[in-house]
């Protein structure tokens, strides 16, 4: 049985699905969002929005995590930059050779221990690939030489190249682009939360353009599925 994730909300859950699906898919602050509801009958503070966004973007993931797969072992992994309160952390990320999400984690720091910690995860979730593309940092690199020592990732199997990586290089830009309404993130505990929610849709939304879905792409939609567990009316 589907867990009922609703469950003590006062909104209904067609309400929420529509304001968490709007914000993380488009380029719209939570006041946006508000005006949106506001048009079609419904009056929600922008505040219990911004409750709505964190509370729902863990859980997004977490469905998002058992169902995701990749056919392509030829995998890109990079990090790029978010401010939080003033303050650059880094979003490291991993797409295939088809552009699909793999996996991502947000982190205070751009050094050894995240690239390893985040690699680590990838592998040992996702399989090894038969080539990994990373570019030249070198906190990167020495995460790489600890993974193969580990046996999760073969030796050979590793290049570098900046120009193999354009393809994640360009896929950051949603990423980068959706935060531009936004006042910013004020921690790293909501940044996190908010950032799940807004790679997820992301993700969906490229398997379904790969996939060719005859009627597109409706975050909404998505949301009755994965979140509900029914087709949406």
């Amino acid at each position: 049985m589907m867990k009922n994730y609703f469950k003590g909300r006062h909104s209904q859950q067609d309400i929420i699905l529509v304001a968490v699906g709007y914000y993380f898919r488009f380029n719209l602050s939570y006041r946006d969002v508000v005006e949106i509801l506001r048009d079609r009958g419904i009056t929600v503070h922008h505040t219990t929005i911004m409750r709505w966004v964190h509370h729902y973007g863990p859980i997004f993931q977490v469905l998002w995590r058992r169902h995701k797969h990749s056919a392509s072992q030829s995998w890109r992994v990079d990090e790029t930059y978010i401010k939080v309160k003033g303050q650059w952390c880094y979003l490291y990320r991993a797409i295939d050779n088809q552009g699909l999400t793999l996996d991502f984690e947000l982190r205070k720091h751009r050094d050894y221990q995240s690239a390893y910690h985040f690699l680590k995860r990838l592998f040992t979730t996702d399989g090894r690939p038969n080539c990994l593309v990373t570019d030249q940092y070198g906190g990167t690199l020495k995460a790489i030489k600890q993974v193969i020592k580990d046996g999760l990732l073969e030796k050979a199997n590793h290049q570098c190249s900046k120009y193999r990586n354009n393809l994640i290089e360009q896929d950051h830009r949603f990423i980068k682009r959706h935060r531009v309404r936004s006042a910013g993130f004020q921690t790293i505990r909501t940044a996190a939360k908010t950032l799940a929610g807004v790679e997820v849709v992301h993700a969906i939304r490229k398997e379904t353009r790969r996939n060719g879905s005859f009627f597109g792409f409706s975050v909404t939609a998505e949301g009755y599925v994965r979140i509900i567990g029914v087709n949406s009316k």
